[in-house]
């Protein structure tokens, strides 16, 4: 007797086709940027392991000596250690940054299922090929370093792809928070490289590159074969980039004021207009995307709070291990919690922006918040293990939310903005320069907290906190258009209600 149709495969035929495509482009884009960060994250973890306290461990048991250094992995064993560190975070920040400007025109001009497949299986080449350098027993600093530089180029084929792809099938009206709980694969990716990494660190810290670097591989082969890069592929109806209803969505009022917004013209006015012929636009130009209104603001901001971010990412661990004298595993385990509160940021941070419309004024409120919080956490974040698991996930979710947003949702919506009169081919090169902007904070806040850190870890705070601020005043005028439209709307509300 043949058995009933399985369960799971009768509730995909329930749902309408359209459904079915954008959960499975909404899935398999969060599993290949989680493999993203996952092969980022074991360099944070390893680097207590590279320059461990040997005092602790005893003397060399190979030749009896009382070097402090004599299971250090060289070249990292000197007393400029914590530089060095730098500038492996630095080479492959750098690159990324640089990379970045350059991999958003190419997404526009190449297949995205090709450009984002081939980038994730050279980033699992050259990731491995940094652990390799444990077992082939390599002591050169300039093999980390090119390993470094190299991943950071290809990484930079991933962030504009995927938020092309997802833009692509996700329409406005509730971008914010699918974008907000699909952006949890940053924390999530970065949660299972700290556990993976975890795993060798103590034993074979190569092993903690080469296995990451295995699947990040493997989802690039997954996504070669599966990835649907536009509905009108598979017969599916784009969706909606702009509210046509101005009292349905708060930021249909706030348009003449709010970059994110309609021209100004009435919805009236849009719907009679005659429609464009289905040619195939061009790609938008770098300097075109720039004069995109709100480009410039939120890419500035974005520099300054991920800045912040990529401290965290690249050196909690290790503040952990200074100052609160833990073991590196147990270190690598705690930061997740940073992470952890990063999802819960990022979908708050959706949610809020959806419901009032303003992108800049819920980052703003965030960052404002942040400040003080990282202030107190490196005050008393280590008096206890309670206090100090509250205090990361309360950092990280008023870190990464507005690095969230501005990534994902801001970075969807001026991609499709109404300025471009409906040409698609720019979300790629949006993304890009707000991500490249960004990246360049990214490689400067691991830097600074390499050159900073031997004076003291209060320095490295208060780093963070300047950075905090300044993101913030760069959205000021943002936030101001915002305020402006929804007082508009209010006003004209109560009109109507008056009349």
């Amino acid at each position: 007797m043949r058995a009933a149709l399985a369960p799971g495969v009768r509730l995909l035929r329930a749902l309408p086709r359209d459904s079915r495509y954008r959960g499975l482009t909404l899935v398999l884009t969060f599993f290949c940027y989680t493999s993203y960060h996952l092969s980022r994250k074991p360099i944070s973890i390893v680097k207590s392991q590279l320059h461990p306290n040997c005092s602790a461990l005893g003397v060399n048991p190979h030749n009896g000596s009382n070097s402090t250094t004599w299971c250090s992995w060289a070249p990292f064993d000197q007393d400029n250690y914590k530089e060095l560190f730098g500038a492996l975070d630095n080479a492959f920040l750098v690159a990324y940054a640089i990379g970045m400007f350059i991999s958003g025109i190419f997404g526009e001009r190449l297949p995205l299922r090709y450009y984002l497949s081939g980038g994730m299986v050279l980033s699992g080449l050259f990731t491995a090929l940094f652990g390799l350098g444990y077992f082939w027993d390599i002591h050169v600093l300039w093999y980390f370093i090119i390993m470094q530089v190299c991943n950071g180029l290809v990484q930079t084929t991933g962030w504009p792809s995927v938020v092309a792809c997802v833009g692509n099938w996700f329409g406005k009206g509730k971008r914010g928070l699918i974008m907000g709980i699909w952006n949890s694969h940053t924390s999530v990716g970065n949660i299972l490289g700290s556990l993976i990494a975890g795993i060798w660190v103590s034993s074979k810290w190569g092993l903690s590159f080469i296995v990451p670097g295995i699947i990040i591989a493997a989802v690039g082969v997954a996504c070669f074969f599966f990835l649907v890069e536009h509905p009108e592929d598979v017969g599916c109806s784009p969706p909606l980039h702009h509210v046509m209803s101005e009292e349905k969505d708060p930021e249909g009022v706030t348009s003449d004021d709010g970059p994110l917004g309609a021209s100004g013209h009435s919805s009236a006015e849009h719907s009679e207009s005659p429609k464009e012929p289905s040619e195939e636009p061009e790609a938008i130009s770098f300097l075109g995307a720039l004069r995109i209104p709100g480009v410039v603001e939120f890419s500035l901001c974005l520099l300054f709070a991920k800045l912040v971010s990529y401290t965290f990412l690249y050196w909690l661990p290790l503040y952990i291990v200074n100052v609160a004298h833990f073991g590196a595993k147990e270190a690598g385990d705690l930061s997740t919690l940073f992470d952890v509160g990063g999802i819960l940021g990022g979908i708050f941070a959706g949610l809020i922006s959806d419901y009032s419309g303003g992108r800049a004024t819920t980052c703003c409120v965030m960052l404002v918040v942040a400040a003080p919080m990282l202030f107190l956490y490196n005050r008393i974040g280590q008096t206890g293990i309670g206090t100090s698991i509250a205090m990361l996930i309360v950092c990280g979710a008023l870190v990464n939310g507005p690095y969230a947003l501005i990534t994902t949702a801001v970075s969807a919506d001026l991609g499709t903005h109404e300025s471009l009169k409906g040409n698609a081919k720019a979300l790629s090169t949006v993304t890009a320069i707000i991500d490249g902007t960004g990246s360049v904070g990214a490689a400067l806040g691991p830097l600074l907290a390499g050159l900073i850190s031997p004076t003291g870890w209060n320095n490295v705070f208060y780093m963070l906190i300047a950075a905090d601020v300044l993101a913030c005043l760069l959205l000021a005028r943002v936030v101001v258009k915002e305020v402006r439209g929804w007082c508009g709307y209010m006003a004209r509300k109560r009109g109507f209600k008056q009349f």
